[in-house]
């Protein structure tokens, strides 16, 4: 599926230019307003918003505040289009939390690169997370509200790590949200689905166990919510490309050099 891209700008012929050189790679969502643009972002997932700063009853300055306030947006990329030149329009927009701010006229190729860059680090911080076993949840982080939220989440996820039956509506629960809102704020960040994101928070949690060597294996999956030795040990590969023995061992090697070397 094509990255979603909400253009917001009051005037007609830029949001018909935008669209033009945009929509053979993004999906295209646009309005003329800036409050339109809220009600777009609560009803469509957006992965990146292109805004106008100069426009009418709610400039792109206040949108962008608004989005990076806001938990269930703010780790969309914010890039702010302007007329305006000086250095001091360029530090509110960056201060408000906009991730780029380009002035006009802008070339189709800097847009569309600054497009990419940020849609690809968020894609590449993702995978980080998910494919290295120690890597902290809030490497996922890109504002104040996401690292709030995903340091929430994972607090719960952790005072039920024993539990094999904890699912979306407990967690949802525990974060007093709802199981739509949960959903669609754990998807957006992670591009994975909440039961997804539970297991992977159980298999870092296993992996900081083992590195440190205080438990056998079988009483780490215990710990760590698996109902059997071998489910967690299948799972554990899968998401890792290691057994738990040989991640374990990896790192005993490590810290035997370490002590070693000292």
């Amino acid at each position: 599926m094509k990255p979603t891209i909400l253009l917001v700008d009051d005037d007609e012929e830029i949001l018909d230019f935008l669209e033009r050189i945009l929509q053979s790679k993004y999906s295209i969502l646009k309005t003329t307003a800036a409050r339109e643009g809220l009600n777009i972002l609560e009803a469509e997932p957006v992965h990146l918003v292109i805004s106008d700063v100069m426009m009418p009853e709610m400039d792109g300055f206040e949108l962008c505040k608004l989005i990076k306030c806001n938990f269930e947006y703010s780790h969309i990329p914010v890039i702010l289009l302007t007329a305006r030149n000086t250095i001091q329009a360029k530090v509110e927009g960056l201060e408000l939390g906009a991730d780029a701010y380009i002035e006009k006229p802008f070339s189709k190729e800097h847009l569309m690169a600054q497009i990419a860059s940020l849609l690809n680090n968020r894609a590449m911080l993702r995978q980080f997370f998910t494919s290295s076993p120690l890597a902290h949840v809030q490497s996922m982080a890109h504002t104040r509200a996401d690292e709030r939220f995903l340091e929430s989440l994972n607090e719960a996820i952790y005072s039920h790590l024993e539990e094999e039956d904890l699912n979306v509506e407990q967690l949802a629960r525990f974060m007093n949200m709802s199981r739509i809102t949960l959903y669609r704020k754990i998807k957006a960040v992670s591009e994975l689905s909440p039961l997804e994101f539970i297991s992977i928070i159980r298999l870092k949690r296993a992996a900081e166990l083992l590195a440190g060597g205080d438990y056998r294996i079988y009483e780490i999956a215990a710990m760590v919510g698996f109902s059997s030795q071998s489910n967690f040990a299948r799972n554990f590969q899968r998401q890792f490309n290691m057994t738990p023995t040989e991640y374990q061992a990896t790192k005993l090697q490590e810290r035997k050099k370490i002590r070693d070397g000292s």
